[in-house]
């Protein structure tokens, strides 16, 4: 009982902020729906547009299900985006488009920071289901190896998620501004796609958040960091 109450309280600002920033997204979302973009565009349609504006051919623009589960597969080069964002004539569905579409221009660009992401992915991945093993392991052999092992390979999904940022935050002002260029908004619409995107942006920074908590409680439980300040 103890140590779940110490959990909750590395945890609770991170669950607080992640909370905020995913209610935020809804309503920012649910509002930039409402509005129509002057242009008349699909998402699909603005997708296209924003990546031939950025010299990007070859990735396919499919629908998947999901509300707000659009994302870009550098695999395989499609560019998918829920039924919403798909055929929304919103400027929420347009702007979520852009930010896609941005990602595929980082991609066609050799953005250093994608590169590194698209890296880190598989041991990031490995990272998030592996380190739960290794350390209750370590706990149950009393091999404090382990337990080390398992905080190392947790470090990897925090280093991802900080790298993301940057990525997350460049594919936002590359499409924001790919969909003026290439006619999809006019100036007065960009601060509605802005909130969109930005109220997107917290909830990249509360999964950080969350990660660094969540190192910050295992290093508390095992005594680490009380150790390394003893030791200064």
């Amino acid at each position: 009982m103890l140590m779940l109450f110490d959990y909750f309280l590395f945890a609770l600002p991170a669950f607080l902020l992640s909370s905020w920033a995913q209610a935020r997204i809804l309503r920012a979302y649910a509002a930039g729906s409402r509005v129509p973009v002057s242009s008349g565009l699909t998402g699909a349609e603005a997708a296209a547009l924003v990546m031939r504006q950025a010299g990007v051919a070859g990735v396919a623009i499919e629908a998947v299900a999901g509300e707000l589960s659009d994302h870009y597969d550098p695999r395989t080069r499609v560019l998918r985006l829920s039924h919403g964002v798909y055929a929304g004539r919103s400027l929420a569905a347009v702007g979520i488009a852009a930010h896609e579409a941005g990602h595929a221009a980082q991609d066609a660009a050799g953005y250093p920071a994608l590169i590194v992401r698209n890296l880190i992915v598989p041991i990031a991945s490995m990272g998030s289901q592996g380190f739960w093993l290794l350390m209750a392991a370590g706990l149950l052999l009393n091999m404090p190896r382990l337990i080390i092992a398992g905080l190392w390979l947790y470090l990897t999904v925090l280093v991802f998620q900080i790298v993301n940022l940057p990525v997350e935050y460049d594919a936002s002002r590359r499409g924001r501004r790919l969909l003026r260029e290439a006619g999809v908004t006019i100036e007065t619409e960009d601060a509605v796609v802005a909130q969109v995107l930005n109220a997107a942006a917290w909830t990249y920074v509360a999964a950080a958040l969350t990660s660094v908590f969540t190192l910050l409680y295992y290093l508390s439980r095992l005594g680490l960091l009380g150790r390394r300040r003893n030791a200064g």
